[in-house]
């Protein structure tokens, strides 16, 4: 409800001011309104499918499901890359890109076969299945209690860079993981 009343200045001279009381339908059919807005967009977007354009998301009241406990011991060998795209599988079964990501930064492989722990061949600061550079990211694992030498501590510190950059740090060999990028990959 908006209301205008005239006021006195110290001259003599009336000015309006506008009053606004808190209303609280307004916030209800906004909120309706852009899930309405979004139900449409996302009925639309199929048709779409010429333009590059990003999914409509309106996040109300999403419960996300936690990956369940994946452990590298559960997989030994560790030194067998299936053991190792089995365990990438399904510890990035929520992201399915960073298990397509190990398998093209690494070949499914954390350790060489002096069973050393794998360093990038253009990048020899790059370490382990998810190629985790130890010159910009071993200090801030470290802080995060996280081993980036070790399966679990390089898959768990990948899972997190991809929570706050996405998939950019491993931008050079998208050449490799972007062809996975199809409706099955884009939609979990």
């Amino acid at each position: 409800m908006l209301a205008f009343h005239l006021e006195r200045c110290d001259y003599g001279h009336s000015y309006q001011s506008l009053k606004v009381y808190p209303n609280p339908i307004l916030p209800l059919t906004t909120l309706s309104l852009l899930i309405s807005f979004t139900s449409s967009v996302a009925t639309v977007m199929p048709a779409m499918t010429s333009l590059n354009v990003p999914e409509a998301k309106v996040e109300v009241g999403v419960v996300m499901i936690a990956p369940k406990e994946v452990h590298s011991e559960d997989y030994q060998p560790i030194t067998d890359p299936k053991n190792v795209e089995k365990f990438l599988n399904d510890y990035f079964a929520d992201i399915p890109l960073l298990a397509k990501i190990g398998k093209c930064e690494s070949y499914n492989r954390h350790l060489n076969s002096r069973g050393e722990i794998l360093r990038g061949q253009k990048n020899t600061y790059d370490r382990g299945v998810m190629q985790i550079n130890v010159l910009y990211h071993e200090e801030t694992a470290e802080k995060m209690g996280l081993d980036i030498h070790n399966i679990d501590g390089n898959v768990a510190f990948a899972r997190h860079l991809y929570e706050k950059y996405g998939a950019k740090p491993w931008a050079s060999s998208s050449a490799c993981w972007s062809k996975f990028l199809g409706p099955e990959i884009a939609r979990k």
